[in-house]
């Protein structure tokens, strides 16, 4: 009964329950980082991006003001301030020792170790006497556990893409990474055009070896060919910079760019071609009046790969980019680097992380719908 027509299969639920898992294993991290890039570095410590909508109870050093800020009331030295001065938060306990964090209760008053006291009230704001002057170019520690609500910032994304100063050089290897991966697109879906015309509907002699020789070509490991062609490229002078990286991308993306094209331009109609030869049309007018504006899923789907395989690159990158000074270091390289150096502060891996996954999912989500009729292309008749 499940082939008569109208009806749905039984399967048809575990293969919509498969996909909506799929997704959700995909959109889950994507989520989750995008949420963490607007999130400061005391929310990510204290709670997961879940729960970035709710008040979160957080742990937090805080300093009151410096003892030259002192005045004198009534006999007494007095330091009186707001430990958040922009935030609405409310103190559950606190304390004055690193080693007893929830000594006191909001309200309470603690006696200070070189003299005086100190009180803390649950909207964070404190009072220190003492009968004595306060002494030191600092002021004093508070520990509290706060519950905070909800707070987003922009200041993340201003400090990896805006800050002038950019300490971390973000900026400069997100435009390093488009530098690298636009040219690693274009050039081999141009050079991949011609070449699969010439495969599909061109007649000379060894094509068939030279369609053989493409396929093979997919199977070779990208790791098996970096020395090799690294030594080519230093022997020839191009093995330290952009140009060398773009022949590397090239050379490494032509054989599926080829395959892929080629099968999807043997499947056109055989008469539209014959037509225009008959008509007086070159094989170049065929190439570039029929051939590649009826290729455009094909070319969208290849370009969607090469784009996010050059974009996410780290190996060709170390390889082919050699540069002590950092000034073509690209986004992979540079979170690598992020991890050594930064490895603690999450509110700036996450951000640097999204940055970096932000244009191929933008390129992706443009593209898309071009990507399956490419990839399907030439595979039935």
């Amino acid at each position: 009964m499940d082939n008569i027509a109208g009806t749905k299969s039984t399967l048809t639920w575990a293969v919509h329950i498969s996909v909506a898992f799929l997704v959700a294993l995909w959109l889950f991290p994507t989520v989750g980082l995008f949420v963490s890039s607007f999130r400061t570095a005391d929310q990510i410590a204290t709670s997961g991006w879940w729960n970035s909508l709710f008040p979160s109870e957080q742990n937090l050093t805080l300093r009151s003001a410096a003892p030259d800020t002192q005045t004198l009331i009534d006999g007494l030295y007095v330091i009186e301030g707001d430990l958040f001065e922009e935030k609405d938060v409310e103190i559950s306990v606190w304390g004055i020792s690193s080693r007893a964090i929830a000594d006191y209760t909001a309200g309470q008053t603690a006696e200070l170790k070189k003299g005086g006291r100190v009180t803390v009230t649950a909207d964070g704001l404190y009072r220190m006497e003492n009968e004595e002057p306060f002494t030191g170019s600092r002021g004093t520690r508070i520990f509290v556990t706060a519950t905070a609500p909800p707070e987003f910032t922009t200041e993340n994304y201003a400090n990896m893409l805006l800050d002038p100063k950019n300490i971390d050089g973000m900026a400069n290897a997100f435009f390093n990474t488009l530098t690298v991966t636009i040219p690693a697109t274009i050039i081999p879906i141009v050079v991949a055009a011609f070449a699969a015309y010439a495969l599909a509907w061109m007649d000379f002699p060894g094509r068939a070896l030279l369609i053989a020789f493409v396929v093979g070509l997919l199977v070779v490991p990208l790791q098996l060919a970096l020395i090799p062609l690294l030594k080519l490229h230093l022997a020839t002078g191009i093995g330290k910079g952009y140009l060398g990286t773009w022949m590397a991308h090239t050379g490494f993306g032509l054989p599926l760019a080829i395959y892929l094209l080629r099968n999807y331009m043997v499947g056109l109609p055989r008469d539209i071609i014959e037509n225009a030869r008959v008509d007086g049309a070159t094989e170049f007018q065929i190439f570039t009046k029929i051939i590649l504006p009826l290729s455009f899923p094909a070319l969208a789907s290849f370009a969607i790969f090469q784009f996010l395989w050059t974009w996410n690159d780290l190996l060709v990158a170390k390889v082919f980019l050699i540069d002590s000074t950092g000034q073509t270091t690209v986004m992979t390289a540079q979170i690598v680097e992020l991890l050594g150096t930064r490895g603690g502060n999450w509110e700036i891996l996450a951000t640097a992380a999204f940055v970096s996954i932000a244009v191929p999912l933008a390129v992706f989500f443009a593209m898309q719908k071009y990507l399956v009729r490419g990839l399907l292309a030439g595979s039935v008749k």
